[in-house]
């Protein structure tokens, strides 16, 4: 199944696509959106913000699988941004020998 979604999708985690689905059901309203999850507007303002750069990031066609799943963690907080650029700047090395 994972093979016939799009590119964009597959960089998304189920939280992520339960956001994008309540989102589209909500017609886009950040208002009913913040109500929904009990937060502030500025708080799903950022939420959307993070999904998007997600789908932009799958959209790169320059960088590689890896270097997007990388990018991805950092935006799910997973790993620093400072741990991302490293890890990313080692692998670029790596592939360039």
């Amino acid at each position: 199944m994972k093979d016939l979604l799009p590119n964009w999708m597959k960089g998304l985690n189920q939280e992520d696509l339960e956001f994008i689905k309540t989102f589209i059901v909500q017609s886009g309203s950040l208002k009913e959106m913040a109500t929904i999850y009990d937060v502030s507007y500025p708080t799903i303002r950022m939420r959307l913000d993070k999904v998007i750069e997600k789908i932009q990031l799958s959209d790169n066609k320059k960088d590689d699988s890896y270097i997007i799943q990388v990018k991805a963690m950092a935006l799910d907080n997973k790993i620093s941004i400072e741990a991302a650029r490293e890890l990313i700047e080692n692998y670029r090395l790596l592939k360039e020998d």
